[in-house]
């Protein structure tokens, strides 16, 4: 869980959040569950937060069923497809769910 002060000094990066989502097209849905995944998987490496945020608007959409291609996402973000596969299990199993079986 995150506290209110993570919120207001991550400002910026959920600015940037909404964003990206703006450009994906996103439900309000998969925007709200975008900023609690991401910042209840901050990292402390200031480099590594764009990664996450990423990861955390990939997941969003998966389990908002507001789903999003991979390159999508690392391209409203400004990351690469790579960045967004291999950070989208780990922030899906701290929620508490299941990766999918394709």
């Amino acid at each position: 869980m995150y506290s209110a002060r993570d919120q207001v000094a991550n400002q910026a990066w959920l600015d940037e959040l909404e964003s990206a989502a703006d450009s994906l097209d996103m439900s309000s849905g998969a925007r709200s569950r975008a900023g609690d995944l991401f910042l209840s998987n901050l990292p402390d490496d200031e480099r590594s937060k764009r990664a996450v945020l990423a990861a955390s608007l990939y997941v969003a959409g998966l389990t908002e069923g507001d789903r999003r291609s991979q390159a999508a996402v690392a391209d409203a973000v400004g990351v690469t497809r790579l960045t967004v596969q291999q950070r989208w299990k780990p922030i899906l199993e701290s929620a508490g769910l299941d990766a999918p079986e394709w």
